[in-house]
């Protein structure tokens, strides 16, 4: 038994010189953390951000800023955008004072 404890010192002394010898290095997390979500970029993805938008629109019935169209739908603003540009295509939508609007 003597000898296992002896052991076990001898580790917890390796790993405090471990950690002094770390310290000096910078910390990463949160560079990891703070990775963006992707938005997938295509026909039906747009046309479903296009409705979002359009019932959002038309169920506030005044002109909305892209960040409280983006609460409003629970989507990110990239989302948003996708939609908004959707619509402008189509000439459903128009941009007043900064805001977007049913045309």
């Amino acid at each position: 038994m003597v000898e296992k404890k002896d052991a076990a010192k001898k580790v917890v002394k390796k790993t405090t010189s471990c950690k002094k010898s770390t310290t000096a290095k910078p910390a990463t997390t949160k560079k990891a953390a703070a990775k963006k979500a992707e938005v997938m970029v295509d026909a039906e993805n747009a046309g479903f951000r296009a409705g979002d938008v359009y019932q959002t629109l038309s169920a506030a019935g005044s002109a909305l800023s892209v960040a409280e169209l983006a609460k409003a739908t629970e989507k990110t603003e990239t989302e948003v955008l996708l939609g908004i540009g959707w619509l402008l295509k189509e000439g459903k939508v128009k941009g007043e004072d900064g805001k977007v609007v049913l045309a």
